[in-house]
């Protein structure tokens, strides 16, 4: 599955990047358009195996989470809620 973290801040982006890469998983900091976030505009797309569990990627650093497919967005995480 393709995953694309939004944040609150630029470092927190570029930490999060980082942390990833860390682990062997291919990531990439992006710029997000206004509708995903409002926040630093800064994003990270990333994907992981189908039976990885995606709880244990979410950071304290992350605004929104979304699953990406080939038609849409959608949201599955907000530390806003």
């Amino acid at each position: 599955m393709e995953y694309l973290a939004t944040f609150h801040t630029h470092s927190g982006a570029l930490k999060y990047c980082r942390y990833l890469q860390g682990k062997g998983i291919t990531a990439e900091t992006m710029p997000v358009p206004r509708r995903f976030s409002s926040n630093c505009g800064i994003g990270v797309k990333f994907r992981l195996d189908g039976d990885t569990d995606i709880n244990n990627f979410i950071s304290e650093d992350i605004e929104k989470l979304f699953r990406i497919d080939s038609t849409d967005a959608r949201p599955i995480y907000s530390s806003l809620d």
